[in-house]
């Protein structure tokens, strides 16, 4: 699921609560987050919840190879579900249809965009 909202903790607060009412018994989640935290971080890493932080910038352009490297790896782990906070939606379209692509239309099921 991608996740948008106006701030990075406004964009953690609901992939908290998205997890809290998504993430069934113990299945456990991933979330890649773009950028820093403001302030004291909602989410924090466990053994049910894989978490990566990436800097920011457009996910599929400038930030294409990070990206990859870090789906790939939160991926190999098997979580039910993942959570991806983007901080610009200037090419949410193109994202989206990235993560519609081979390898990834065979991993993953995309849900609507969640908008904090």
């Amino acid at each position: 699921m991608l996740v948008t909202g106006s701030s990075a903790a406004a964009r953690e607060a609901a992939i908290a609560h998205a997890i809290v009412l998504s993430t069934p018994g113990n299945d456990g989640a991933a979330v890649i987050l773009e950028g820093i935290s403001n302030g004291i971080p909602v989410l924090e890493a466990s053994s049910k919840l894989l978490m990566s932080r990436i800097a920011p910038g457009c996910l599929c352009c400038a930030g294409n190879l990070v990206m990859r490297v870090t789906l790939n790896r939160l991926l190999r782990q098997g979580p039910a579900r993942l959570f991806i906070g983007v901080a610009d939606t200037a090419h949410l379209d193109q994202l989206r249809s990235w993560l519609s692509k081979p390898p990834y239309d065979q991993l993953l099921a995309l849900a609507p965009d969640l908008h904090s």
